[in-house]
């Protein structure tokens, strides 16, 4: 028995929707071995980051209490400052998501009075929260502490104004923030050579301005990260791309050592720092989910450009279109119809190893102006690099589909849900 005959007899796929796929995947054979391209120089740069920091197997022991001398917590730190080119990092079970490790990096960097501008556009709804921007009272915003905050949208090609952010951007700025991932917006990542440019410019306005990047979505996708030009901070989760699908939570931070510092007195309390931070026994997950991530990420981002090839092919605009250059493993379908969207999301749950019974309904999310459904039945509560999909119970109705473990695993989301689209006549094939 055949792949195609396996997924017609036990899974009850239409051949149409199989023959459909196959002729997506013969279309994409250049772009799938320039991923493999990508990931075997991130897969030798991580592998040589575990060798140079001399990583064995004491540094997977458990540590009590403060954590005081936690030499496996130390290592997973000196490792990621490798992987990241960069001075120092932060990695700790207790940072719960991105948008906690980026409000962590802006709250210990930025004071009452600073100036802090996001030259990306309005960044993703959970960050709205954080600055101050959300709807409902939250105490302890960017605002709350007196911090000025702007935005530059973006252009009209949907990268980074730059002529925009050369206005707006002035000596005593004190940080300037890139959102790398599309978020719930409908526009492609930022690319690495926007970033560069983007440093360049804001660091030949004043040098002492700090860059942050929020790099959720992006780590991996290509053979270099925002800290390789010219980025003073960056952040992002372990339980999306980095974390490989087996880090438990989490999140990262790295930069320079003098930022990382910083951070560290607001993640714990001044005087503590990174000294102190019980890592719960989690450091052979942190270091073998990433030492597996490349991989990961290059399965998620097969999945990614698939989804993009077979709904382009079906009239459906997708984001970032066919054969753009990605930055991130996020695609978004633009569906202009709830009852589709819903079916697409309710059959990625349904591909899911986990709690693939249940149908995903919208919900008021916290952190989020707007209902939203998610699909994810995941090892990992919340891990959108495992095969995931959501989407905001806004009109044009786009879906964000992403992650998947394994290709065969992402890929079979995207069969699952061509199946639901064209059994319920949602679709034509």
């Amino acid at each position: 028995m055949n792949y195609k005959d396996y997924l017609i007899q036990q899974f009850n796929i239409d051949p149409k929707v199989c023959d459909a796929v196959s002729r997506a995947e013969a279309d994409l054979s250049d772009q799938f071995n320039a991923i493999d391209d990508t990931t075997a120089i991130c897969q030798l740069k991580v592998l040589k980051a575990f060798q140079d920091n001399r990583i064995n197997a004491t540094h997977f022991d458990w540590s009590t209490g403060y954590g005081y001398d936690d030499a496996g917590r130390e290592a997973v730190e000196r490792v990621y400052a490798s992987v990241f080119n960069t001075e120092s990092a932060l990695v700790r079970p207790n940072i719960v998501n991105g948008t906690h490790a980026i409000a962590v990096t802006l709250l210990g960097l930025l004071a009452p009075g600073d100036s802090f501008i996001e030259i990306s556009g309005t960044p993703y709804d959970t960050l709205q929260t954080v600055i101050g921007n959300g709807e409902g009272e939250f105490n302890g915003t960017i605002r709350d502490y007196g911090i000025k905050y702007s935005e530059v949208p973006l252009g009209a090609d949907k990268d980074i104004d730059f002529e925009a952010v050369s206005r707006a951007v002035k000596p005593g700025t004190k940080l300037v923030a890139i959102q790398r991932s599309t978020g719930y917006d409908f526009r492609p990542a930022i690319p690495l050579n926007s970033i560069k440019k983007a440093c360049e410019l804001v660091h030949g306005i004043d040098p002492s301005i700090i860059v942050m990047i929020d790099n959720c979505y992006g780590e991996f996708t290509n053979a270099g990260e925002p800290t390789d030009y010219g980025a003073d901070v960056m952040a992002g989760s372990l339980i999306k791309n980095p974390g490989g699908g087996l880090a438990l939570s989490g999140g990262y931070i790295v930069g320079r050592s003098d930022l990382i510092e910083k951070i560290s007195y607001r993640l714990t309390c001044p005087g503590i720092g990174a000294e102190c931070g019980l890592t719960y026994g989690q450091n052979r997950n942190v270091l073998q989910g990433l030492f597996l991530a490349p991989a990961v990420v290059n399965a998620a981002l097969k999945g990614a450009v698939l989804a993009g090839k077979i709904f382009d092919s079906l009239g459906f605009e997708v984001m970032p279109p066919v054969g753009y250059e990605r930055s991130d493993i996020i695609q978004a379908v633009k569906f202009e119809d709830p009852d589709k969207m819903l079916t697409f999301c309710q059959a990625v749950q349904a591909s899911s190893p986990i709690d693939s019974y249940v149908t995903p309904v919208p919900w008021d999310m916290p952190g989020y102006s707007d209902q939203v459904v998610m699909a994810a039945g995941a090892f990992v509560q919340g891990s959108s690099i495992e095969l995931s999909a959501d989407a905001p119970m806004r009109e044009p109705y786009i879906a964000y589909f992403q992650g998947g473990l394994t290709y065969e695993h992402s890929s079979y989301g995207i069969i699952k849900s061509l199946n639901e689209l064209y059994k319920r006549g949602l679709i034509e094939l």
